[in-house]
């Protein structure tokens, strides 16, 4: 039974009472019948038009129904960095706000209400960033197209390579990468008239993520996998087709690409990048930061805000660590903690396949605690894979991509083997609980299998939301059979310790003139983590400005609603219950989260 047809029930069972009561309500019955048929109807039209919504969308954009797992548009590649296609997305938002707000939220209640705000207010966002430029800027070393492209065709990522039609697939969408890296190519042109240009530090580390991809023989590049692993049941014949295909088109037009698309960043763009690092820098760099930041955090923090936050943080988990540095018995400073952490031999990894094991032996150890916390989990399964070397220099320890919606690919937990000393044992089960479970796996497959929400709050999401609860997951350890020794606490903490420097260096760099070597400094000063990591942190923050605050923000709000809950409820609160409220309605504004677990308070006092 849907929620509409509940409530649409209920108002009916309660006209009869009242009519029974009353002479008069007969009248003032009938009303509210009318009142909740009217929202009824309004909400079965506003979910006719997600969908469609939603259809249109994928349409629009081919590689956002891939990484769905959605296979109609697997051969399509727009040139979505044109300012043709931009003027295509900006009427398609803009008309379907129109459309969204012409039915309007009045009477509307529960999940239909709630959708309502999250697409109006996505909508009017997406709209707004148009101001900033940030098509200008279509390469750097964390996010870019040429690593997309390769993930993409080399069979590591969401584009399959199971069928004849899916090699086929592949082959026309690729043969439109050229026009896609010329188009960057010529974006990056107008940046670089427009004072629109990327920190030269960021552009230093493209240019060897390139080398890595530029090969003479097609068989020696990442694209020549799907080839290598070809499916036995192909026909000898189609065999022999797609091979003579895929070498074509690797070497007549992806390597020629790939090359000039490196030729013009070091000749070309590298001369007119920028020595500063932050965004304060750039043509009304300060908004478009300030911007960032709150659509990052989903609230209307400041920068200035978000920077004393961290500050404080950062205190207050100093005297965590000087805790557990008193419990293990070490003498000396937090900074000389922090070289002992980092550099004492029985932290290391023997080997990378020592690394993995002990990821892979996290899942059973902590999936025997998860019914003592959760009632509501995924179905989907997750895999532990480690980072492409491609990309694993500049990527972060550990991410997640979340399963196909149609169960083909599972979710999967990448862990970075680069680097193998700098990778700690302590490390360890504070990024699983994060990126797998109860983490990004939870969060994002249940959101994902939530079958009653319209499909853009399926598999869209609010990045406070989302990495909020991965951070607030890290805090679970112990009731999960984890942190079963100070070092391995010490890990959770140094991580909730990590995100608290982010909102301190991000804020630093983009908002208070902070350079690249300050950040760095900062982060080497205040936490445990080595200096390729904090270079790597460094650089991300600069790549992607605002991101890095989501993390502290979002799992500040979902611990605070927690200790509300707990103090309201006292011996009726009911963790699996509150996790379950938290999760069930998907990724959420922490505005609405907020409201919503209150009105969950209010429901569980009665």
């Amino acid at each position: 039974m849907t929620l509409r047809l509940t409530r649409s029930l209920l108002a009916l069972a309660l006209a009869g009472a009242m009519a029974a009561c009353s002479p008069t309500s007969a009248s003032d019955a009938a009303q509210a019948t009318g009142s909740a048929e009217v929202a009824t109807d309004k909400a079965a039209q506003l979910d006719r038009l997600y969908a469609q919504y939603w259809e249109e969308m994928l349409k629009l954009n081919p590689l956002a129904a891939t990484f769905q797992g959605d296979p109609r548009y697997n051969d399509q590649l727009p040139n979505f960095l044109s300012e043709e296609y931009r003027d295509r997305s900006h009427d398609f938002t803009a008309g379907w706000l129109e459309k969204i707000e012409a039915v309007g939220s009045e009477g509307l209640e529960g999940q239909d209400l709630l959708s309502y705000q999250i697409f109006v207010r996505n909508a009017k966002d997406e709209l707004a960033s148009e101001q900033f430029p940030s098509w200008m800027q279509p390469v750097n070393q964390f996010y870019n197209i040429a690593s997309t492209v390769v993930q993409l065709g080399s069979g590591t990522g969401a584009q399959p390579f199971k069928t004849v039609e899916d090699y086929d697939n592949w082959s026309k969408r690729a043969s439109q990468v050229p026009v896609l890296f010329d188009q960057a190519i010529a974006n990056m042109k107008q940046g670089v008239e427009a004072g629109v240009v990327q920190p030269r530090a960021l552009m230093e580390k493209v240019l060897p993520q390139l080398d890595a991809l530029i090969k003479d023989d097609a068989a020696d590049t990442l694209f020549w996998k799907p080839i290598a692993d070809m499916p036995e049941s192909f026909s000898a014949e189609e065999k022999e087709r797609i091979t003579a295909d895929y070498r074509a088109l690797i070497e007549q037009q992806l390597m020629p690409a790939y090359r000039e698309l490196r030729e013009y960043i070091a000749t070309g763009y590298m001369p007119h990048t920028r020595d500063t690092a932050g965004m304060a820098a750039l043509p009304n760099g300060e908004a478009w930061y300030a911007f960032r930041a709150r659509n990052s955090t989903t609230t209307d923090l400041t920068p200035a805000q978000i920077h004393q936050i961290g500050l404080d943080e950062v205190e207050r988990i100093h005297g965590e660590i000087r805790k557990v540095m008193a419990e293990v018995g070490f003498e000396g400073s937090l900074q000389d903690f922090f070289a002992f952490m980092q550099t004492d031999p029985r932290f290391s990894f023997e080997s990378e396949d020592a690394l993995l094991a002990h990821y892979r032996g996290l899942e059973d150890k902590v999936n025997r605690k998860i019914p003592e916390l959760f009632s509501l989990t995924p179905r989907a399964p997750f895999e532990i894979r480690p980072v492409e070397p491609f990309r694993a220099q500049s990527a972060a320890g550990g991410s997640y991509m979340r399963p196909s919606e149609d169960g083909s690919r599972p979710g999967i937990f990448y862990v970075n083997t680069y680097d193998l000393p700098t990778r700690k044992t302590w490390d360890a089960e504070d990024l699983f609980l994060h990126e797998a479970i109860p983490g990004h796996h939870f969060q994002l497959a249940l959101q994902q299998e939530l079958t009653g929400l319209p499909t853009f709050r399926r598999f869209g999401g609010e990045t406070a939301f989302t990495e909020g609860w991965g951070l607030y997951a890290e805090s679970l350890g112990k009731d999960l059979g984890v942190y079963t020794d100070p070092y391995s606490y010490f890990g959770y903490l140094q991580n909730e310790l990590w995100r608290a420097i982010r909102l301190v260096v991000d804020t630093g760099l983009h908002s208070k003139g902070w350079t690249r070597e300050q950040v760095i400094e900062y982060m080497l000063e205040n936490s445990a983590e080595s200096e390729t990591q904090a270079t790597a942190e460094a650089e991300r923050y600069m790549a992607i400005p605002g991101q890095a605050l989501a993390y502290k923000i979002g799992e500040l709000k979902i611990q605070e609603m927690r200790d509300k809950a707990e103090a309201a409820l006292g011996e009726d609160f009911d963790v699996r219950a509150f996790h379950a409220e938290v999760l069930k309605d998907g990724s959420v504004p922490l505005d609405v989260l907020e409201d919503k677990i209150n009105r969950w308070i209010e429901s569980e006092k009665a």
